[in-house]
């Protein structure tokens, strides 16, 4: 068995049709039609029925499949891997959330730096189905989202849980309050990020809880801009406590909920269950992990800590 050949079978597998699987793989019909009867000889069974132009897999061919796929996936992630600069160390690509990009990966390439970690990394940040129909498509290794997030097909492993705090002008007469929950919040103008933003409709659930809808007054496509017209006092806003910065506009206040029920989000690391991850990808996860530190009593994760520097 040769792996041309399995590429072969995979090809007329997926296209369903001996031509034109010919046609994706650039040899002659044929030829290809050739090289299935030889892996069905040295299997000793029939990979696909013949139905006219139609090629449907039988049951070896079903169980074939998987095989194949995770044979090939493996030997390009490997000539892929080779391939990489090693002056920059192994490649990976991720992608996450708007509301985790600007403060995760300015963490993940900080500590890299610190601690003389060698890693390619290439970013994408958009919103989540997006990102994780990137993922599916092998477009990303890893991705960030919020949970929860159902997808059969993806590995999801939970990384960190942040607490959601209320940032407001230090003017608004809410900054001086001692009790702060979304109830207190019923008659507020808020300023959120568009309709696809998982963080957005998070926070229009906490509001249906307590029994009223927001009165959007702004609606903004980016994290810089929610906070700029917050400050300015044109309404207030609910951000995870990641986006807190010492860059935050002039009179922009953060304040923590009160209560025994605090509003917080998980966010998870994605990646497909069936791709092969090589050296890039499996060191990005394990510097993702050191990022956000160990959970402490509390079962929450403070963002971000990155680890010292080696010594």
């Amino acid at each position: 068995m040769e792996l041309y050949q399995l590429r072969y079978f995979l090809a007329v597998a997926e296209t369903g049709n001996f031509t034109k699987a010919a046609g994706r793989s650039f040899i002659s019909q044929p030829s290809l039609s050739q090289q299935i009867l030889n892996l069905e000889e040295e299997f000793g069974q029939k990979l696909f029925h013949r139905m006219g132009r139609k090629a449907v897999l039988t049951e070896a061919g079903k169980t074939l499949v998987e095989g194949a796929r995770r044979i090939l996936a493996d030997v390009d992630q490997t000539l892929q891997d080779l391939k990489e600069n090693t002056g920059l160390g192994p490649k990976v690509t991720v992608g996450a959330i708007p509301t985790v990009a600007p403060f995760f990966f300015p963490a993940i390439m900080a500590h890299c730096r610190a601690n003389e970690i060698l890693l390619d990394i290439h970013t994408q940040e958009d919103f989540r189905r997006p990102l994780a129909e990137a993922v599916l498509e092998g477009q990303l290794d890893w991705a960030l989202i919020s949970l929860p997030f159902n997808e059969p097909r993806l590995h999801i492993e939970k990384l960190y849980s942040e607490p959601l705090w209320v940032a407001m002008s230090a003017t608004h007469l809410l900054a001086k309050s001692e009790q702060l929950n979304f109830e207190s919040l019923r008659d507020e103008n808020f300023i959120l990020l568009g309709e696809a933003s998982t963080l957005t409709l998070q926070i229009q659930r906490f509001c249906g809880d307590h029994d009223f809808e927001p009165h959007i007054s702004h609606r903004c496509g980016q994290l810089a801009t929610a906070k700029s017209l917050t400050a300015m006092g044109l309404g207030i806003t609910v951000l995870p406590k990641s986006a807190r910065s010492a860059t935050d506009p002039e009179g922009l206040i953060f304040r923590k909920f009160t209560g025994l029920v605090q509003p917080f989000r998980d966010i998870a690391l994605v990646r497909h269950r069936r791709r092969h991850l090589g050296a890039g990808p499996l060191l990005f996860a394990e510097v993702a992990r050191a990022v956000v530190g160990p959970a402490p009593a509390t079962g929450s994760k403070p963002p971000f800590v990155p680890a010292a520097p080696a010594t």
